[in-house]
């Protein structure tokens, strides 16, 4: 969740990633987002507002619905000294970048810049490009950062470009042209990958590739020739001439060159994990038959489902659902995922890149402008099928510490337990001592009913593996 300041005695939420905005900054009050913008930026919100542009694209779901309204007790909270204040329709769960698969950060590209094209026609300009200006209506990516749309000015570039290339361009090129992942670039600098380093990465072939010369060969040399000089690029630029024309240009072009990369992976560890598991039919439809029957217990607001491979559990935790975080580690079983949502029209499942072991971190200055996964907000109902196992042998995280973290989300949780005599945990356990000691079917339950009320337990035919419905003492 978002940070919590006490202002005359009343709570306001402040979203973490608005401390360095200058121009406004985004609070959460009474269950609705809000954002204080300055004198500058309310200009550009009339501009902005009273567009063409802005209107289709609220309409259509790619800009967050927004509107200008008036609430003294958050102006008394905040302060007076917003010019105006703007109510955002809500996002269900903030999602970052480096938390998505190839897919979602492409398809995030394309709508970055098909918004961009569309406001030029009206004289308006993103001033930025960052990713973190995207989120996600389940797999439906829509703009939320609205004092990023100003009046075009004349002979001004696209000052987003660079960031553009270092949050959008390199990290799905690293992944298409490299077989590279982009996540933990992105994690470690949210500011993306800088073109010098990019430039850095690549062999005498890559230069062959589409986009690699203009966009990441001459951009780290131009950016190098301006480094020592009293010259600045944009004032360069701006002496050559600009004009709105050559920015629709470079846009289209770099819409053209996106929509043309690829990640052509097709194996995983477990991407085919769906098809290839170790169940009998039997044994999948009493799984199946658990989840549902936990699922159903009571309306569901926001489920998790930890190690979700390809989305099979999700989508029964989705039937009773407001919404549902679907989280693996493995990036092909989520891109799979997140292709066959879109294609199934699912609308409240998020697909996410995540491993459990080592999940995102808080990031930023102060650690404050990224959250963690669960300060950003915490389930009701959580799925940890097929996943305990590797947490413990193949991470080397302890069962307690693992169901203490659990319990501290407050959560109900289903939660299978793969015994030693699996195929699976004997294929984990080759070549390794046991030192595994608390990975025990006894020491496993003792310790899930110290933090839960178990509630319901069935061991599977096989006989190795055995689920738990529990909830929150």
């Amino acid at each position: 969740m978002p940070y919590s300041t006490e202002v005359a005695g009343s709570a306001v939420q402040v979203e973490p990633g608005s401390f360095r905005d200058r121009e406004g900054r985004v609070y959460y009050y009474e269950g609705s987002v809000y954002r204080g913008i300055s004198d500058t930026a309310y200009l550009n919100w009339l501009e902005l507002s009273r567009s063409a542009f802005f209107k289709q694209a609220c309409q259509a779901g790619k800009l967050v619905v927004t509107e200008e309204v008036e609430s003294q007790p958050l102006r008394e909270l905040t302060g007076s000294h917003w010019k105006a204040l703007l109510k955002h329709e809500k996002i269900p769960y903030i999602s970052y970048p480096y938390e998505w698969c190839f897919g979602m950060l492409k398809d995030a590209a394309l709508l970055q810049l098909e918004l961009m094209d569309a406001a030029l026609a009206d004289d308006i300009i993103l001033k930025d490009a960052t990713s973190f200006n995207l989120q996600w209506k389940g797999v439906k990516p829509v703009f939320i950062d609205i004092p990023s749309f100003e009046t075009l000015r004349d002979n001004e570039p696209w000052v987003g470009y660079r960031q553009f290339c270092q949050l959008f361009l390199y990290p799905l090129m690293l992944q298409a042209y490299k077989n590279v992942a982009f996540h933990n670039w992105l994690r470690g600098n949210i500011d993306g990958i800088e073109p010098a380093d990019f430039h850095r990465l690549l062999s005498l072939s890559d230069y062959l590739k589409p986009g690699i010369l203009p966009h990441v060969v001459l951009h780290s040399k131009l950016q190098a020739s301006h480094a020592d000089t009293e010259t600045t690029l944009k004032a360069g630029i701006q002496d050559a001439g600009f004009n709105k024309s050559l920015i629709q240009a470079n846009v289209r072009k770099l819409r053209q060159l996106v929509e043309k990369l690829q990640w052509n992976q097709t194996q995983s560890e477990w991407a085919r994990y769906t098809q290839q598991h170790s169940y009998t039919d039997a044994d999948m439809q009493a799984k199946e038959d658990f989840v549902r029957r936990s699922a159903h217990r009571s309306p569901r607001r926001l489920s998790w489902d930890l190690g979700a491979n390809t989305g099979k559990f999700s989508r029964i935790a989705a039937e009773n659902s407001e919404y549902v975080l679907a989280m693996d580690l493995d990036h092909l079983a989520v891109e799979y995922m997140y292709q066959a949502l879109q294609k199934e029209g699912v609308r409240n499942i998020l697909p996410l890149v995540m491993n459990m072991a080592q999940p995102s971190p808080n990031l930023g200055w102060q650690g404050k402008e990224r959250k963690n996964l669960s300060e950003r907000d915490k389930p009701d109902f959580t799925l940890c099928l097929a996943l305990i196992h590797h947490l413990v042998i193949s991470a080397n995280i302890q069962v307690s510490e693992f169901i203490e973290w659990l319990a501290s989300l407050g959560t109900s949780v289903v939660i299978e337990f793969v015994t030693k005599q699996d195929p699976m945990v004997k294929k984990l356990l080759r070549n390794k001592r046991d030192h595994y000691a608390d990975y025990e079917e006894e020491f496993f339950e003792v310790t899930l009913a110290s933090h839960f009320q178990i509630v319901e337990k069935q061991t599977l035919q096989s006989g190795t593996r055995i689920l738990y419905y529990a909830e929150p003492r």
